[in-house]
């Protein structure tokens, strides 16, 4: 049932314009099996899933709010094992399991410089603890649709 609402809300936001990088067709074919990625910016959790069957739920950091994370329905489209991230006020080296989906520096990655997670804490990217992150970076291929909400 949750999956279905997922879909749905995602159907609605396509179109109405706030799909990105990903069409409804894509995100509504998520529910008979493809990998998916869900990220409830309201309960601070990134759930993975096949089709809509859950396989793996982790607490996470998204953007504070003067840096939010965007809403949205898009696709991981490059993996880093590792990178430096830098930015207004830090600069990271060597961030693991690096996956963006987002144009503009958005990111899926492990964090190792706090363990406040089930909190914003991020500039926008969604920060995981880095076990998550490992598991998550070898499960989704590139393509994998990511859906923020």
């Amino acid at each position: 049932m949750a999956a279905r609402l997922v879909l749905a809300f995602a159907l609605v936001l396509g179109l109405f314009g706030g799909m990105v990088n990903a069409s409804a067709e894509d995100a509504h074919g998520t529910a008979r099996g493809g990998k998916w990625i869900e990220v409830i910016l309201s309960e601070q959790r990134l759930i993975a899933w096949e089709g809509r069957r859950a396989v793996m739920s982790t607490p996470v950091s998204t953007g504070k709010r003067a840096t939010p994370t965007p809403r949205g329905t898009f696709r991981v489209f490059r993996k880093y094992i590792r990178q430096r991230m830098r930015g207004p006020g830090y600069d990271l080296p060597g961030v693991p399991y690096v996956m963006y989906f987002r144009a503009g520096g958005y990111a899926l990655h492990g964090t190792y410089w706090h363990n406040a997670f089930g909190r914003p804490m991020s500039h926008g990217c969604v920060n995981l603890p880095t076990r998550a992150a490992r598991w998550l970076y070898h499960w989704a291929p590139l393509g994998t649709p990511v859906i923020v909400r």
